[in-house]
């Protein structure tokens, strides 16, 4: 039998091969190069030792046309070629700087040649690159984003960057309700059409100026600071006359007069009628100070203005006190000042209403006057100029009140109607009845102090 097989690099021939046609020369010319020139071989045994050992005959491949290229075998993509010293050392001999297909060393049996790295088209294998630890780190951070945005999105929470907006909505909806209790939102609309009407010039005032809108609004801008800052507590509201005029009378302290705005917005909270208070010619000759003043109810404290009020129905505030109440020494504090020759009495008797005693804790520890400059306050027009442990020291921070737990109680209305509107022309009436007043609610302030104990805690 002939045998039809043959050698790479034999030209055909059938047989073993010569040197010049060896596996090596076969391999050279798959990848394309042209053979390396023969060099002289040492017949030494050592040489023909390594040879034997590095060189191994290939494996036979099938007969190609010339018109037929032969078909390499193709590497997965996912295994790296490998080049071994004897390629790299045939791909410089041969000058085309390509390696040769590596031979196995083991087994014996000649291996098949694998592609080459360079090798361009549809079925190379994809060119691989080192990325860096620091752009790997940028972009898994990108995609934790990416999720945790479309997480976002589809639990339907509106986020902006930096700032989640959905719990700083839950945060200021729950101040507002601690603040301004359940019902805010409803107080917030009837703020907000008041407003409305305000700058339309829909809005009615009475013959003194006061404005029942604008009242309204400032007893809901106040309830803040007297429900949370001040702790108020409220007595005797029954004793408010819910229809027809009422004279109340209380003790003046603090400072500032701020137990005035305390004392309205007690009456309009809890008796549901807007107080009139009857203030003193200072109050309305300050700038801004008198017109809100005015739009709020108040009105000059004499004894026509009084009894227009009074005969009219409404209910009017006066605090006999006056400048020598509110200020005097905090080591004076809670001792009543003297309450003057009882013109309130005068037009209570010729309105027929009855006297309210109102009694008013709190108001002395707002603002401790230890302190006074009489000279410098002749200088500014003002009746004292107060100093007080944070006030000048802390500047406009001295003038936040310290929040004091306030007690207001109304007393048992002291009925007027049993005398002829005449009798208010008698001094000595006048002055009994004044006094009673006073020492009605000299008495309920000490009580009051008692129940309260401390101040502040």
């Amino acid at each position: 039998m002939n045998d039809e097989r043959r050698t790479i690099g034999t030209d055909g021939a059938a047989g073993r091969g010569t040197r010049g046609g060896s596996p090596s020369s076969g391999a050279r010319s798959l990848a394309g190069g042209k053979a390396a020139p023969r060099k002289p071989v040492r017949k030494a045994a050592a040489s023909a030792t390594t040879e034997s050992s590095t060189i191994k005959p290939a494996r036979p491949a099938k007969p190609e046309t010339p018109t037929t290229p032969a078909v390499e075998p193709t590497t997965p993509a996912r295994e790296k070629p490998r080049t071994t010293a004897a390629s790299k050392t045939a791909a410089s001999k041969s000058g085309t700087g390509r390696p040769t297909a590596p031979t196995s060393t083991t087994g014996g049996s000649p291996s098949r040649p694998r592609r080459s790295t360079t090798t361009s088209g549809p079925d190379a294998a994809p060119h691989l690159r080192a990325v860096p630890e620091e752009d790997a780190a940028a972009a898994a951070a990108a995609a934790a984003e990416e999720a945790a945005r479309e997480t976002r999105t589809a639990s339907g929470r509106a986020t902006l960057p930096g700032l989640p907006v959905e719990e700083v909505l839950v945060a200021v909806v729950q101040a507002a309700q601690r603040i301004l209790g359940s019902d805010w939102e409803h107080r917030l609309a009837v703020a907000v059409a008041a407003l409305r009407k305000r700058l339309s010039g829909d809005f009615e005032v009475d013959d003194f100026g006061f404005d029942p809108q604008l009242a309204e609004v400032l007893t809901a801008a106040f309830e803040p600071i007297a429900e949370k800052w001040f702790r108020l507590e409220v007595r005797g509201a029954e004793n408010i006359p819910s229809e027809g005029g009422a004279l109340l009378v209380a003790n003046h302290s603090g400072t500032v007069p701020i137990d005035g705005l305390m004392t309205g917005y007690a009456v309009k909270r809890h008796g549901g009628r807007d107080l009139r208070p009857l203030g003193a010619d200072l109050v309305f000759a300050l700038p801004f100070v008198g017109q809100v003043a005015r739009r709020a109810g108040a009105t000059l404290a004499c004894t026509q203005d009084a009894e227009r009020l009074l005969g009219s129905g409404e209910i009017a505030g006066v605090w006999p006190e006056g400048f020598k109440g509110i200020g005097k020494p905090f080591a004076e504090r809670y001792k009543l000042q003297r309450f003057g020759r009882g013109g309130f009495v005068s037009s209570a008797l010729r309105a027929q209403v009855p006297i309210v005693p109102v009694s008013i804790v709190g108001a002395e520890e707002i603002y401790p006057l230890v302190g006074n400059v009489p000279s410098l306050a002749r200088l500014l027009g003002l009746p004292y100029l107060p100093i007080t442990p944070f006030f000048p020291l802390l500047g406009p921070l001295g003038m936040i009140p310290l929040p004091s737990k306030w007690i207001i109680e109304f007393g048992e209305p002291i009925r007027t109607d049993a005398y002829e509107p005449d009798a208010a022309d008698d001094p000595m009436l006048l002055f009994n009845v004044t006094d009673q007043v006073r020492e009605t609610i000299q008495q309920t302030l000490y009580q009051l102090l008692v129940e309260r104990g401390n101040a502040f805690f």
